[in-house]
């Protein structure tokens, strides 16, 4: 006959393991695109309004 005894405090102590266990948080992303892309967009608005001012 098999043994289907199963044993609770194994059961708890991975329980208590898998609480215990906090995730890690991924690494924040990096914001230098989108400042290098927001003044790309602000020169070209500079450069289109100045041209439409001269022209």
């Amino acid at each position: 006959m098999s043994d289907n005894h199963v044993d609770p405090s194994g059961n708890t102590e991975a329980f208590r393991a898998f609480t215990h266990n906090t995730p890690e948080e991924p690494p924040a992303a990096s914001k230098t695109p989108l400042i290098i892309g927001v003044v790309a967009v602000a020169v070209v608005l500079v450069a289109v309004i100045a041209w439409l001012a001269l022209s």
